[in-house]
């Protein structure tokens, strides 16, 4: 006789106990959201980023935001939290409303203050609350697709992920060490880098992070840093490092990396890329 599943249909034999296995699987995965870190003053950018933020000035035919939404969608996320400055959090609700047009239902939050990037992580924590994330920093654009790396991070027990490229001269990032897949360390800007992998601004964080959060300390600067929150994992061995593969660029650093970004990006939508 077949064996039926719960729904009565029928199996071949041993496919049931296949699918058991495969329904297990689901079980023990994990639902992750996304947050889209999109606030800060970007004096850099200056005197564009005078009357708007950053994150809404044009790459190519589309504003920046954009790019990291299409990314959660092609990364499977439906639930997206976007993070943003008072100041323009109506351009973003008038921009993307409800999400729709991504596939993604938005909802948005206010960093008030400039906390550092830890402290913007810890305002997601209401939205995200026992489900894990995947956290973009709004002004990186990449064709990597991070639905695999998700799907992976949703079925492992504990820990942390994140994402970085190799760059010739990493003097000016933060430069990961690592062994295999796992860290060993995250060093900000070091004179003597000991690897070319730098850290990009695409995380995956378990649902532990919030106390990780609260047992921060301000650095120098009066902030929350991220590197200090990765390096708690770090320090229990449980980040890891996935690289990406194809284009990535912080389009939002300075003028010259926006400028960058228009023109690779306009090539990579001509080819159908992006």
């Amino acid at each position: 006789m077949r064996a039926r599943g719960p729904a009565g249909d029928r199996f071949p034999q041993g496919a049931f106990q296949r699918q058991v296995r495969a329904w297990s699987r689901l079980a023990r995965m994990h639902n992750v959201k996304g947050v889209i870190l999109a606030g800060g003053r970007a004096t850099r950018l200056r005197p564009l980023t005078k009357v708007t933020n950053k994150h809404l000035l044009p790459v190519y035919d589309k504003p920046l935001i954009y790019y990291p939404l299409k990314s959660m969608a092609r990364a499977g996320i439906r639930d997206v939290l976007v993070i943003t400055n008072p100041e323009h959090a109506g351009h973003f609700i008038q921009l993307l409303g409800s999400g729709s047009e991504f596939g993604l239902k938005i909802a948005y939050e206010l960093q008030e203050e400039a906390g550092g990037l830890a402290q913007a992580v810890g305002l997601a924590r209401s939205f995200v609350g026992g489900d894990r994330m995947l956290v973009l920093l709004g002004d990186n654009i990449f064709t990597h697709d991070l639905r695999p790396a998700v799907e992976r991070f949703a079925g492992e027990p504990h820990g942390a992920v994140i994402f970085g490229v190799e760059m010739e001269h990493p003097e000016q990032y933060g430069v990961i060490e690592m062994d295999g897949e796992r860290v060993l360390g995250i060093e900000e800007k070091p004179a003597q880098p000991r690897s070319h992998m730098i850290q990009t601004g695409i995380y995956m964080y378990d649902e532990r992070v919030w106390a990780f959060i609260d047992g921060l300390r301000p650095s120098a600067r009066g902030e929350l840093e991220i590197t200090d929150l990765n390096n708690i994992y770090v320090n229990e061995g449980s980040l890891r490092c996935e690289t990406l593969e194809g284009y990535w660029i912080d389009a939002g650093t300075s003028h010259d990396e926006l400028l960058s970004a228009n023109v690779a990006v306009a090539e990579l939508a001509r080819r159908g890329e992006i």
